[in-house]
């Protein structure tokens, strides 16, 4: 029974997303804010938790017993919502279903997807024709469904081995209502009830906590944290973030354009001043990247410095014979906080060294997918987040950089980043399973990467989450998620 307002009432929580949970499924994207939903209803073997360390959920052991073998064993008891158990085929099933997925975010991020070979009841193996040393860190991303119920698709219902169950759901509005799963084989959650809606203004989002009709936010702008610091009955939750903004440039672009130029997207990058960037419009909440892939992740390292000098922005393209560049950028409302702002300055800063730029913005839930993936129009730049569930180098390099021909063809690349000697690079280091070689060539293809100039800009924000004092023990992790069932209620 909802309380006035639309308040969420006793022993139920109400979550605001900035982004529409269009599905309880993650097989084509996984945003940040529907993760923490996702996982209350379907669970992966292994999830990512504080210190960026893999934990075991369905899996009571996850053990690497091969150079390209790993022995994994269900947890006894772990069941779904209707009483069935969790099988081993369920497993196997579900990665043929994300493998069956055009464009798949989460596809993207493996080298390879393993194999299932059972071994009893409870006990299989997953093997790989090379060495995936972190796949129990890139498992933590594949959710388990029934393998009779799964689709190569993303599922908007049913039945899931979470702490909670759908008692409704519409897509369309992004509203759902989760209730106690009274079957989960784990620890009852404290809170009986879960409100989740999509609320895409701000302005709506930040009103609605302060007034108490919502108990969570999450991913909102700094602007927004200043006016709830400090506010009775709000308080804010921050951590360093493993996700990357950019400004990526379109790699599909045909040889002989000035963006096929590195040079060119180097001279770019001058003239953008990213330090007023992260003062004036990000208010110091964020840090300029340092590297191709944040600090924060394992295995990164520092490659170089977005430097501000419109001068030699100007002589560079002068010299080029880029001139009279003309630069569209898109990207999609909510991609990353302040993003309209953070656009037109980028656009004022281009104009100032006589780049002719435009902006396109789309809204959430359209067809900025197609554009991405080049079957809808043509841009030049994009505006782009890349969230790393796996916290580490690899999996952010992997998915972002590891574009091959034959990924191309299914437009599976990222915004057609192929470069086939960085790709063969980067499969030889990720499969390297000695940990300080592998931090080596990691290092040596970061530096490669940086050279090809990907990004006009890139930042890496903070994590924050605003919430309801009633609400406790929200521990929010670096990947911008919580765990549902660890959540208290007080009044």
């Amino acid at each position: 029974m909802r309380g006035p307002h639309r308040c969420p009432g006793p022993g139920a929580i109400s979550l605001g997303l900035n982004r529409s949970l269009v599905s309880l499924d993650n097989k084509l994207n996984q945003f940040d804010a529907a993760v923490t939903v996702q996982r209350a209803v379907r669970q992966a073997l292994t999830r990512i938790g504080k210190g960026l360390r893999p934990e075991l959920v369905l899996a009571d052991r996850f053990e690497m017993t091969g150079p390209t073998a790993w022995t994994v064993r269900l947890r006894d008891g772990a069941r779904y919502s209707d009483g069935t158990p969790v099988t081993v085929k369920d497993v196997s099933t579900a990665l043929m279903m994300y493998a069956g997925v055009n464009g798949s975010f989460i596809v993207g991020l493996f080298p390879e997807m393993p194999t299932v070979e059972p071994v009893d009841e409870r006990t299989f193996r997953l093997h790989t024709k090379r060495p995936v040393p972190i796949l129990d860190q890139l498992m933590a991303n594949i959710l388990i469904s029934p393998a009779a119920r799964n689709r190569p698709e993303e599922l908007s219902g049913g039945v899931g081995s979470g702490p909670y169950v759908v008692t409704s759901a519409n897509s369309g509005t992004g509203e759902y209502t989760l209730d106690v799963n009274p079957r989960y084989w784990g620890r009852r959650p404290t809170v009986d009830r879960v409100r989740v809606r999509f609320v895409p203004e701000e302005s709506s989002r930040v009103v609605a906590v302060r007034s108490g009709e919502l108990d969570v936010i999450d991913t909102i702008t700094p602007d927004s944290a200043e006016q709830l610091k400090g506010l009775p009955g709000v308080r804010l939750d921050r951590t360093s973030g493993t996700r990357v903004n950019q400004l990526f440039f379109n790699f599909r672009k045909p040889r002989g354009h000035p963006l096929a130029d590195a040079r060119v997207r180097e001279a770019l990058s001058y003239a953008i001043d990213g330090e007023a960037l992260v003062r004036d419009v990000l208010t110091g909440s964020a840090q300029q990247a340092e590297g191709v892939i944040p600090l924060a992740l394992k295995g990164s390292v520092r490659t170089g410095r977005y430097v501000h000098d419109p001068g030699q922005a100007r002589k560079r393209l002068a010299a080029l014979g880029a001139s009279d560049l003309k630069v569209k950028i898109i990207w999609e409302s909510g991609e990353f906080p302040a993003d309209t702002s953070v656009m037109e300055a980028v656009l004022e800063m281009l104009r100032a060294v006589g780049v002719r730029a435009s902006l396109q913005q789309f809204e959430p839930g359209g067809d900025i997918q197609q554009w991405r993936q080049g079957r809808r129009g043509d841009w030049d730049v994009l505006g782009n987040g890349f969230s790393v569930p796996t916290g580490h180098a690899s999996t952010s390099l992997q998915g972002m950089y590891g574009g091959t021909a034959e990924k191309e063809k299914t437009r599976d690349t990222y915004q057609g980043y192929v470069f086939p000697k960085i790709a063969a690079r980067l499969a030889d280091a990720s499969a390297e399973t000695d940990e300080k070689t592998r931090n080596t060539k990691l290092a040596a293809v970061q530096q490669q990467i940086w050279d090809t100039r990907p990004c006009l800009w890139a930042f890496v924000p903070d994590v924050v989450l605003a919430r309801r004092t009633r609400v406790r023990d929200v521990r929010l992790l670096q990947l911008n998620s919580y765990d549902l069932a660890a959540v208290r209620l007080e009044g």
